[in-house]
This record gives structure tokens, C-alpha cells and sequence, in this order.
């Protein structure tokens, strides 16, 4: 069964090298949807908690909200880089709250402080799928993701790991490595 979370982006990029009205710089509204997979876990008879996915997911997420969103080699972006040094713009600005973890990743690279995403390829909607599943796949059993963004929108459908996820009888999310819930302390019993 699967259970699935919807994400609101808002961010800006551009088709660099492209003819046409998206090599201009705009922005978009995209709307992200992640399906995770599992059994429904007895006692709280849910695959996965929808605002566990939320959480989860959002931690890598954010960096893409009002984000602007460039390929590496567009010479906007040491240009854009150029103006946040001049305006003092720089690691931990105390003004940006809404930044998540820094990544690095071989499709894409993350700069927080900058609420800048630098990618390797032209940001589509097929090109968010790809980073988006390189980044949770690990953390999630993803099934399937969407992504929309204006008229344009594309999903990929993922083979679901299959690997076993012990998770909490009383909250439904993954238990650590010690058989607790780091939400509410249940602990696993040892056999």
C-alpha cells in the first residue's frame, strides 16, 4: 500500500542555452508528490505517517523553496554570487530561516545560506525527479514521484526497495538502530 505527501516549491530558474521564453529568469509554483511504500504497519494500520514523510522529505525540500535554481555553467550565477558578497549575504545569514542541511550530491548542490541550488543539468521537471529521488531514497521507500511546475509535469514510478522498516506500533514511524521510537520512546522488545 502506498501513503504519499504533496510539497508546495516556489523558485525560480531558467533554461540556460534554451530559445524561447524560458531562457528568461522566472519563477514557478511547483507542486512535488512523493508516494512511499510499505505494509500497513499493525497497531496504527498506516503505511508510513503522512507528516513523518512531510518531515523527512522537507529537511532536503526547503533548500528548494524560494530558491533560485541554476545550472553550473550559467554565467548568472557568479554574477548572483557576486551581488550576495557585495550585500554581505553569506553562511549562516542570520536573516534566512529557511534553509535545511547543505547537500552535495552528482546532479545538484545545495547553498543554503544563498537559497541558491546549483545543478548540473537544466532544471525540468524531470531533472527536480531525478535530484529529488537521488536525495531521499535512502530515507524514504519511494514508489513514485510527480512534479508539476506551471503546465509541465512528469513522474517517475521507482521499484520499491522491499527492505524490512521496523517501525513503532503506537506512532507508525521508523524505530532507530536500538529498536526506539525517537518519537514517543517505545522500545522494541528483544526476543
Amino acid at each position: 500500500m502506498r501513503s504519499f505527501s504533496k510539497f508546495d516549491l516556489q523558485y525560480a530558474h531558467r533554461f540556460y542555452g534554451f530559445k524561447g521564453e524560458a531562457q528568461y529568469l522566472h519563477g514557478h509554483t511547483g507542486v512535488l508528490t512523493l508516494e512511499v511504500e510499505d505494509t500497513v504497519n499493525e497497531g496504527v494500520n498506516m503505511v508510513f505517517p503522512c507528516n513523518e514523510i512531510t518531515k523527512t522529505a522537507w529537511e532536503v525540500l526547503k533548500n528548494f523553496d524560494h530558491a533560485l535554481i541554476l545550472r553550473e555553467d550559467d554565467p548568472l550565477l557568479p554574477a548572483i554570487l557576486g551581488v550576495y558578497e557585495a550585500q554581505g549575504i553569506k553562511e549562516n545569514e542570520p536573516s534566512n530561516k529557511m534553509k535545511g542541511p547543505a547537500f552535495k550530491t552528482e546532479l545538484a548542490t545545495a547553498y543554503p545560506e544563498s537559497r541558491l541550488v546549483v545543478t548540473k543539468e537544466t532544471m525540468t521537471v524531470e531533472g527536480m525527479i531525478k535530484i529529488v529521488y537521488e536525495l531521499l531514497k535512502d530515507k524514504l521507500n519511494i514508489a513514485k514521484i510527480t512534479f508539476t511546475s506551471g503546465v509541465n509535469g512528469a513522474y517517475q514510478e521507482y521499484e520499491a526497495s522491499g527492505k524490512e522498516m521496523a517501525r513503532c506500533p503506537l506512532c507508525g514511524i521508523a524505530l532507530n538502530e536500538n529498536g526506539v521510537c525517537p518519537k514517543c520512546g517505545y522500545k522494541k522488545r528483544q526476543i
